[in-house]
């Protein structure tokens, strides 16, 4: 793999930084996004479609 190259940058995984992350860009709360992850799977496109 290329240095600097980004990865898996399609999803969101169950860390504690990421979960916070797409919190605060969605302005939600972390339990929101846990709950849209857990009916919509790990694709960010898909959580954020169904925390709106």
């Amino acid at each position: 793999m290329a240095r600097g190259t980004k990865v898996e940058r399609n999803s969101v995984s169950n860390q504690d930084h990421e979960i916070k992350y797409e919190a605060d860009k969605l302005d939600v709360k972390p339990a929101k996004v846990k709950e849209a992850k857990a009916g919509a799977g790990n694709q960010r496109k898909a959580i954020e479609k169904k925390v709106k």
